[in-house]
């Protein structure tokens, strides 16, 4: 009876310690402690399949596993991973966007600092903390946007775009192609679009170039800081404001009040304009319709004087989180993403982006995404900040007072005043 008795407590005893490897091999650790599995949260469902083979091909050379699981469309990222935290759950890597998402991570204690990684110097578009100057976001990729131009369009009409950084460049390279106009075959000289529901290339988009045109891209902030405090340039801003209602004049009128997104892209697509005010996410439309003519983009050079980038950044960042337990084996996930062949052919071949690392030499497929990668080998660019404004403030209070311009409502100096009121309020 005894001899029973044991047997039962060692065979139960053998049964809790498989649970207690079990579970801790759920957890991402093996019985002796080590770290075998991370969690990736990625809010690019579209990058998922693609995520999840590198991940994969990670795991068969290291021996970790990485666990993806994507957020977008109809399951949205935010709700999804605020559920997350408040479950306890600590993915060791997860995404933020802007300055809102910044902020939560930094107040809930889950930045770590990544100044010391091998690819910080190799990316001129990392996260830095705006508090302590720290890197804290690894990009994702990136994305960028200029005033995109027809090669041969712009050849035949004679003008060279290195001569397009500086607005006395281009208003005179828009005054000489629009007196060509029937020789070119255009219908106008930019593809432009002002309306409703288009109000981010102009609130947003148009705005960034306010705010960063000509200035270095880390830790220049000075015009953001006045928006937010309230505040204008006004010199600057009327200099931006003649720039937007030049390319407001040489617009086709009807594409630019009342067309939408396609409408935009097809005016250009078909050689009815030679400039067209919109990024490099255009590629896949573009690749779609069929586009044979090559593409480049020239800087939105509004001030006198050269302004030779144009703005590129990063539309999200992956952030290491520190209240997790794999800290030290998602350093090394990222490193081999941004440092590694398997990791470049996964970034551009396989996800279709455009690699936000100079040693990356792969070219992406897409002509605007080409030039987004040559400018920003070159180190001319300029900052994204036009997501620093308080929320909304770009396309439901300043979008509404560009389509006013657009559509003569108002001038220049008008728009100015407008402009200038609707930054007071946010005060």
């Amino acid at each position: 009876m005894k001899m029973k008795h044991f047997m039962f407590v060692l065979a139960a005893a053998f049964l809790i310690t498989l649970a207690f490897i079990g579970c801790s091999q759920k957890s991402g650790a093996s019985a002796d402690g080590a770290v075998t599995e991370i969690t990736l949260i990625s809010n690019k469902i579209e990058i998922d399949e693609a995520l999840k083979g590198f991940a994969a091909v990670y795991e068969k050379q290291t021996g970790i596993k990485v666990n993806i699981r994507s957020f977008g469309g109809e399951t949205p990222y935010a709700p999804n991973i605020a559920a997350m935290f408040n479950s306890g759950t600590e993915p060791e890597i997860f995404v933020f966007e802007g300055r809102a998402g910044y902020e939560d991570a930094r107040n809930s204690g889950r930045l770590t600092d990544l100044s010391g990684e091998p690819w910080v110097n190799d990316t001129d578009v990392a996260y830095i903390d705006p508090v302590d100057g720290k890197v804290i976001g690894f990009p994702v990729a990136i994305e960028g946007w200029g005033l995109g131009y027809n090669k041969e369009l712009l050849a035949k009409a004679g003008v060279d775009p290195r001569t397009l950084v500086n607005i006395d460049g281009i208003r005179a390279a828009f005054e000489k192609i629009d007196s060509m106009k029937g020789t070119l075959g255009i219908d106008a000289v930019v593809s432009m679009v002002s309306g409703p529901g288009m109000t981010w290339v102009t609130g947003l988009h148009g705005v960034n170039s306010y705010l960063t045109l000509g200035l270095p891209y880390t830790n220049s902030t000075k015009y953001i800081d006045m928006l937010n405090n309230g505040q204008v340039d006004s010199e600057r801003l009327t200099r931006f404001a003649e720039y937007m209602n030049l390319l407001f004049r040489y617009s086709n009128r009807n594409t630019l009040l009342t067309g939408g997104y396609d409408q935009q892209l097809g005016d250009y697509a078909i050689g009815k304009t030679v400039f067209i005010h919109q990024g490099n996410w255009t590629d896949p439309t573009f690749a779609d319709l069929g586009i044979t003519f090559e593409m480049g983009y020239v800087p939105h050079a509004f001030l006198p004087e050269t302004t030779d980038g144009i703005f590129v950044g990063a539309p999200s960042y992956y952030i290491i989180n520190a209240k997790s337990k794999g800290i030290e084996e998602a350093r090394k996930f990222l490193i081999a993403m941004s440092s590694t062949p398997e990791g470049h052919d996964y970034m551009v071949n396989k996800a279709g982006m455009v690699p936000a690392f100079k040693s990356c030499r792969l070219q992406p497929a897409g002509q605007f995404s080409k030039a987004v990668q040559e400018w920003s080998a070159q180190g001319k660019i300029y900052s994204w900040q036009q997501n620093d404004m308080p929320d909304g403030f770009g396309m439901n209070i300043l979008g509404p007072i560009f389509g006013q311009m657009a559509a003569g409502q108002i001038d220049v100096r008008e728009f100015v005043n407008l402009f200038t009121r609707a930054v007071a309020d946010i005060k």
